[in-house]
């Protein structure tokens, strides 16, 4: 179910579009723009099931991190520093306060977990590259 994006902001958007499709996560306000969800994905039933955390930041990229299970050191397609999902390049794709995190990013982080665990298997990543500096810090 995709819900209509609107000019209008409102905390209690992202929060309804996520319990309405992932009524698994948890969420907690910090503040107007600023909401953590926290729950388990599976992405496949053969797969193992991730305990992801996303930090909505209204038009600040989402933080999205895996809790559990551990993920390898050097995986692919993480910030080496804070140890975050690289869900999409920032020259490719711009986050507004208005996308929601259940329409956009959840989709990503569960491609990004299938994509991982082949990688994991076969040391191939299939899923889709852009390259870039992983040095660059994602609160940019």
């Amino acid at each position: 179910m995709n819900y209509i994006k609107t000019k209008y902001y409102d905390t209690n958007i992202q929060i309804y579009a996520m319990k309405k499709m992932f009524p698994q996560f948890k969420s907690k306000i910090k503040s107007r723009f600023d909401i953590e969800f926290v729950g388990d994905l599976i992405v496949k039933e053969e797969l193992p099931k991730y305990t992801v955390f996303i930090n909505y930041r209204g038009n600040k990229s989402p933080i999205v991190k895996i809790l559990s299970p551990t993920l390898v050191e050097n995986a692919k397609h993480i910030y080496p520093d804070s140890k975050t999902l690289c869900l999409y390049h920032p020259e490719n794709y711009k986050w507004k306060k208005e996308n929601l995190i259940a329409n956009e990013i959840m989709g990503w982080t569960a491609g990004w977990i299938y994509f991982y665990e082949v990688w994991l298997q076969t040391n191939i990543w299939y899923g889709p590259e852009a390259p870039h500096n992983l040095t660059k810090k994602q609160n940019e």
